[in-house]
């Protein structure tokens, strides 16, 4: 039964502690094996009240996996937005990811290694998630260095791609390399690579 404290909490805030609740079930024992019962014990309510909110828990998860990808893509467009020297950039993207998985490990487990991945409704908000991020660093390559779309955006999900790996390595083995280590190993991986494409002369 619910708390009148609990009872009264204003619908924005319903909806965040609900959501925080099912992060940590779902990434405690993944999708499938998690209740939606032990998810509104987790969030102090009752079942009833969880289903006002979601309809179902395909619908909960969803909606956990799309704040933290807006979370992720934000940091990652930030970051790219945040300076116009490009070795500055990278090395900006790639703390924002490092950043990301220290504020919010658990999302990025659910992201990355959760048990419904080959869902499709979850492999489209995972598409379009890296998509969105490789999208804000493409139109800087093209912009600097003239080459088409297609192959800005080609090497900006390689970029991308590398720096999920790379953070997911990271993550596994619960920072045996710190965190400033990983990410200037990173930075200079990257930036070697990008950099060795010469700006163009309309840049």
């Amino acid at each position: 039964m619910e708390s009148d404290k609990n009872a009264r909490l204003p619908r924005d805030e319903r909806r965040a502690q609900l959501l925080t609740a099912a992060l940590e079930v779902f990434t405690s024992v993944g999708y499938h094996a998690a209740a939606m019962d032990e998810i509104a014990d987790r969030a102090n309510v009752s079942k009833p009240v969880l289903y006002q909110h979601f309809p179902s828990k395909l619908h909960l998860y969803l909606a956990v996996l799309d704040i933290h990808i807006d979370s992720l893509v934000f940091a990652i467009q930030k970051a790219i937005a945040s300076t116009q020297n490009n070795n500055d950039r990278v090395r900006a993207t790639v703390e924002a990811y490092f950043g990301f998985i220290e504020s919010e490990g658990e999302a990025f487990r659910l992201l990355f290694e959760g048990d419904m991945n080959q869902e499709p409704q979850v492999r489209e908000r995972l598409n379009r998630m890296t998509y969105d991020c490789a999208a804000a660093i493409s139109a800087v390559i093209s912009l600097d260095t003239g080459l088409s779309k297609n192959d800005s955006m080609m090497l900006a999900v390689g970029i991308i791609g590398n720096v999920q790996s790379a953070a997911r390595h990271w993550l596994e083995r619960d920072g045996k390399i710190d965190h400033k280590s990983a990410n200037e190993l990173m930075m200079n991986l990257i930036w070697r690579g990008i950099s060795g494409f010469p700006k163009s002369t309309r840049a």
